[in-house]
Protein backbone atom coordinates (compact mmCIF):
# COMPACT_ATOMS: atom_id res chain seq x y z
CA UNK A 1 0.00 0.00 0.00
CA UNK A 2 1.28 3.48 -0.90
CA UNK A 3 1.94 5.96 1.86
CA UNK A 4 -0.37 9.38 0.82
CA UNK A 5 3.03 11.04 1.36
CA UNK A 6 4.79 9.01 -1.49
CA UNK A 7 6.39 11.17 -4.23
CA UNK A 8 3.84 9.00 -6.18
CA UNK A 9 0.92 9.85 -4.38
CA UNK A 10 2.18 13.40 -4.61
CA UNK A 11 2.52 13.31 -8.06
CA UNK A 12 -1.06 11.50 -8.45
CA UNK A 13 -2.59 14.78 -6.58
CA UNK A 14 -0.49 16.96 -8.35
CA UNK A 15 -1.95 15.47 -12.12
CA UNK A 16 -5.59 15.31 -10.55
CA UNK A 17 -5.45 19.44 -9.76
CA UNK A 18 -4.00 19.99 -12.56
CA UNK A 19 -6.23 18.07 -14.87
CA UNK A 20 -9.11 20.24 -12.64
CA UNK A 21 -7.59 23.68 -13.08
CA UNK A 22 -7.84 22.74 -17.07
CA UNK A 23 -11.20 21.43 -16.67
CA UNK A 24 -12.21 24.18 -15.61
CA UNK A 25 -10.34 27.05 -17.72
CA UNK A 26 -12.12 24.83 -20.96
CA UNK A 27 -15.38 25.41 -19.11
CA UNK A 28 -15.23 29.07 -18.59
CA UNK A 29 -13.85 30.17 -22.22
CA UNK A 30 -16.07 28.23 -23.81
CA UNK A 31 -19.45 29.31 -21.52
CA UNK A 32 -17.35 33.36 -22.27
CA UNK A 33 -17.49 32.64 -26.10
CA UNK A 34 -20.70 31.15 -26.55
CA UNK A 35 -21.87 34.66 -23.93
CA UNK A 36 -20.31 36.85 -27.04
CA UNK A 37 -21.41 35.53 -29.39
CA UNK A 38 -25.18 36.41 -27.65
CA UNK A 39 -23.75 39.81 -27.45
CA UNK A 40 -22.78 39.25 -31.63
CA UNK A 41 -26.27 38.80 -32.25
CA UNK A 42 -28.04 41.57 -29.71
CA UNK A 43 -25.26 43.99 -31.88
CA UNK A 44 -26.19 42.40 -34.99
CA UNK A 45 -29.79 43.53 -34.64
CA UNK A 46 -29.21 47.24 -33.41
CA UNK A 47 -26.90 47.37 -36.51
CA UNK A 48 -29.46 45.87 -38.84
CA UNK A 49 -32.21 48.57 -36.72
CA UNK A 50 -30.00 51.05 -37.67
CA UNK A 51 -29.64 50.45 -41.35
CA UNK A 52 -33.23 50.16 -41.76
CA UNK A 53 -33.79 53.70 -39.68
CA UNK A 54 -30.95 55.34 -40.20
CA UNK A 55 -32.54 57.58 -42.29
CA UNK A 56 -35.59 58.61 -41.28
CA UNK A 57 -35.26 61.95 -39.69
CA UNK A 58 -38.96 63.09 -39.74
CA UNK A 59 -38.05 66.07 -40.93
CA UNK A 60 -35.47 66.83 -37.77
CA UNK A 61 -31.76 67.19 -37.97
CA UNK A 62 -30.15 64.76 -40.30
CA UNK A 63 -26.65 62.85 -38.81
CA UNK A 64 -24.78 65.60 -40.79
CA UNK A 65 -26.31 68.24 -39.14
CA UNK A 66 -25.57 66.45 -35.45
CA UNK A 67 -22.24 64.58 -35.68
CA UNK A 68 -18.99 66.09 -35.10
CA UNK A 69 -16.24 63.37 -36.42
CA UNK A 70 -13.31 65.33 -35.13
CA UNK A 71 -14.71 64.85 -31.19
CA UNK A 72 -15.74 60.89 -32.65
CA UNK A 73 -12.41 60.13 -33.72
CA UNK A 74 -10.84 61.45 -30.27
CA UNK A 75 -13.30 59.04 -28.93
CA UNK A 76 -12.17 56.28 -30.75
CA UNK A 77 -8.80 57.01 -30.39
CA UNK A 78 -9.45 56.59 -26.50
CA UNK A 79 -10.86 53.06 -26.93
CA UNK A 80 -8.20 51.49 -29.31
CA UNK A 81 -5.37 53.46 -26.82
CA UNK A 82 -7.05 51.27 -24.24
CA UNK A 83 -7.14 47.93 -26.02
CA UNK A 84 -3.43 48.30 -27.00
CA UNK A 85 -2.61 48.89 -22.53
CA UNK A 86 -4.62 45.68 -21.89
CA UNK A 87 -2.78 44.05 -24.67
CA UNK A 88 0.29 45.14 -22.59
CA UNK A 89 -1.26 43.90 -19.45
CA UNK A 90 -1.85 40.70 -21.02
CA UNK A 91 2.12 40.53 -22.06
CA UNK A 92 2.88 41.23 -18.26
CA UNK A 93 0.34 38.95 -16.83
CA UNK A 94 2.45 36.08 -19.57
CA UNK A 95 5.48 36.83 -17.24
CA UNK A 96 3.86 37.20 -14.12
CA UNK A 97 4.96 40.81 -13.48
CA UNK A 98 1.75 41.54 -11.39
CA UNK A 99 2.42 44.81 -10.38
CA UNK A 100 2.75 45.92 -14.14
CA UNK A 101 -0.20 43.95 -15.03
CA UNK A 102 -1.93 46.63 -12.53
CA UNK A 103 -0.48 49.39 -13.90
CA UNK A 104 -1.48 48.94 -17.39
CA UNK A 105 -4.94 47.76 -16.58
CA UNK A 106 -5.58 51.43 -14.51
CA UNK A 107 -4.08 53.10 -17.02
CA UNK A 108 -6.84 51.07 -19.27
CA UNK A 109 -9.57 51.78 -16.88
CA UNK A 110 -8.39 55.32 -17.68
CA UNK A 111 -8.65 55.65 -21.28
CA UNK A 112 -12.72 53.40 -21.25
CA UNK A 113 -13.65 56.30 -18.46
CA UNK A 114 -12.67 59.02 -21.20
CA UNK A 115 -14.20 57.03 -23.84
CA UNK A 116 -17.34 56.98 -21.65
CA UNK A 117 -17.32 60.61 -20.67
CA UNK A 118 -17.06 62.17 -24.13
CA UNK A 119 -19.49 59.49 -24.97
CA UNK A 120 -21.88 61.09 -22.54
CA UNK A 121 -20.79 64.65 -23.12
CA UNK A 122 -22.02 64.15 -26.91
CA UNK A 123 -25.17 62.40 -25.72
CA UNK A 124 -25.95 65.64 -23.51
CA UNK A 125 -25.18 67.82 -26.12
CA UNK A 126 -27.48 66.24 -28.78
CA UNK A 127 -30.17 66.17 -25.99
CA UNK A 128 -29.90 69.73 -24.92
CA UNK A 129 -30.17 70.81 -28.94
CA UNK A 130 -33.24 69.00 -29.16
CA UNK A 131 -32.21 66.05 -31.18
CA UNK A 132 -33.72 63.68 -28.37
CA UNK A 133 -34.05 59.50 -28.98
CA UNK A 134 -38.13 59.99 -29.22
CA UNK A 135 -37.42 63.14 -31.88
CA UNK A 136 -36.97 60.29 -34.99
CA UNK A 137 -36.67 56.99 -35.65
CA UNK A 138 -32.89 57.64 -36.37
CA UNK A 139 -32.28 58.83 -33.22
CA UNK A 140 -34.38 56.28 -31.13
CA UNK A 141 -31.74 53.42 -33.14
CA UNK A 142 -28.32 55.86 -32.99
CA UNK A 143 -29.26 56.30 -29.23
CA UNK A 144 -30.06 52.69 -28.45
CA UNK A 145 -26.76 51.18 -30.41
CA UNK A 146 -24.24 53.67 -29.39
CA UNK A 147 -25.87 53.80 -25.66
CA UNK A 148 -25.39 49.92 -25.62
CA UNK A 149 -22.24 50.15 -26.55
CA UNK A 150 -21.70 51.93 -23.94
CA UNK A 151 -23.34 50.81 -21.38
CA UNK A 152 -21.32 47.27 -22.09
CA UNK A 153 -18.17 49.57 -21.70
CA UNK A 154 -18.93 50.35 -18.18
CA UNK A 155 -19.74 47.45 -17.23
CA UNK A 156 -16.40 46.63 -18.51
CA UNK A 157 -15.25 49.26 -16.32
CA UNK A 158 -16.67 48.31 -13.25
CA UNK A 159 -15.09 44.45 -14.41
CA UNK A 160 -11.47 46.00 -14.51
CA UNK A 161 -11.80 47.51 -10.63
CA UNK A 162 -13.12 44.53 -9.49
CA UNK A 163 -10.46 42.51 -11.29
CA UNK A 164 -7.18 44.85 -9.64
CA UNK A 165 -8.94 44.40 -6.30
CA UNK A 166 -9.06 40.67 -6.50
CA UNK A 167 -5.35 40.63 -8.52
CA UNK A 168 -4.45 42.92 -5.38
CA UNK A 169 -5.26 39.92 -2.52
CA UNK A 170 -5.04 36.55 -4.48
CA UNK A 171 -2.26 37.69 -6.98
CA UNK A 172 -1.78 36.30 -10.32
CA UNK A 173 -3.28 32.69 -9.59
CA UNK A 174 -5.02 30.21 -12.00
CA UNK A 175 -8.39 31.58 -11.33
CA UNK A 176 -7.44 35.19 -11.63
CA UNK A 177 -5.18 34.44 -15.21
CA UNK A 178 -8.97 32.96 -16.64
CA UNK A 179 -11.20 36.08 -15.38
CA UNK A 180 -8.07 38.36 -17.13
CA UNK A 181 -8.22 36.36 -20.44
CA UNK A 182 -12.08 36.52 -20.32
CA UNK A 183 -12.20 40.58 -19.28
CA UNK A 184 -9.43 40.80 -22.45
CA UNK A 185 -11.84 38.82 -24.95
CA UNK A 186 -14.65 41.50 -24.01
CA UNK A 187 -12.50 44.21 -23.55
CA UNK A 188 -11.70 43.64 -27.42
CA UNK A 189 -15.01 42.64 -28.56
CA UNK A 190 -15.93 45.92 -27.87
CA UNK A 191 -13.46 47.64 -29.31
CA UNK A 192 -14.73 45.71 -32.93
CA UNK A 193 -18.19 46.57 -32.32
CA UNK A 194 -16.95 50.10 -31.89
CA UNK A 195 -14.99 50.60 -35.01
CA UNK A 196 -18.27 49.07 -36.73
CA UNK A 197 -20.36 51.76 -35.05
CA UNK A 198 -17.70 54.58 -36.08
CA UNK A 199 -17.80 53.42 -39.59
CA UNK A 200 -21.29 52.90 -40.41
CA UNK A 201 -23.21 54.90 -37.74
CA UNK A 202 -20.89 58.01 -37.86
CA UNK A 203 -18.90 58.29 -41.59
CA UNK A 204 -21.48 56.71 -43.26
CA UNK A 205 -24.18 58.34 -42.13
CA UNK A 206 -22.26 61.81 -42.12
CA UNK A 207 -20.68 61.45 -45.85
CA UNK A 208 -23.75 60.27 -47.29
Amino acid sequence: MTHPSTPTADGEALAFYVAEDAHAEGSTMLGFWIYLMSDCLIFAVLFATFGVLGRNYAAGPSAAELFELPTVALNTAMLLLSSITFGFAMLAMEKEKLRTTLVWMAITGLFGMAFVGLELNEFAHLIHDGATPQRSAFLSSFFTLVGTHGLHVSVGLIWIVTLMVQLGLYGLNPANKRRLMCLSMFWHFLDVVWIGVFSFVYLVSVLQ
